[in-house]
């Protein structure tokens, strides 16, 4: 599929008003998008698009996403059941993040180390002199 460019944004005063969807990808050409449970809201994923990986995600309501670390594009999902299905895509005030509220289907796994969500460490604040750990959760 070839690369989309989406429209650009508008002058910064009408940017928080406009109705038209200019996504503005940072240097590396990359949105951040973080994934909810769009029945629970918890946060499953973050994960970055780039304007190929966005348009994939729009035109079949699959969350698609561009891989830093393999230079690809991946559909999640594609080799481990676990696709995420898109319910409602949001974006910010400043079009330069967006939020996925998505079903997961599959087993019900989002993190690629086979839990439920990427955010399953609770980060425990520097106490005493030493510093701040990690604290694994079962929610």
């Amino acid at each position: 599929m070839a690369t989309v460019i989406f429209p650009p944004p508008p002058a910064k005063s009408e940017l928080e008003e406009a109705r038209v969807f200019t996504p503005h990808f940072d240097e590396h050409g990359l949105l951040p998008a973080v994934v909810v449970d769009a029945a629970t809201s918890e946060p499953l994923m973050l994960a970055y698009m780039n304007a190929e990986s966005l348009a994939l995600t729009i035109a079949t309501g699959e969350a698609h996403f561009w891989s830093r670390s393999r230079a690809q594009i991946w559909r999640k999902g594609a080799t481990s059941g676990n696709v995420l299905r898109v319910i409602e895509m949001r974006t910010d005030c400043d079009q330069d993040a967006l939020l996925l509220r998505a079903e997961l289907t599959g087993d019900g796994v989002a993190c690629h180390t086979g839990r439920r969500s990427c955010f399953y460490r609770v980060v425990r604040a520097e106490t005493d002199g030493a510093p701040a750990g990690l604290i694994f959760s079962d929610n």
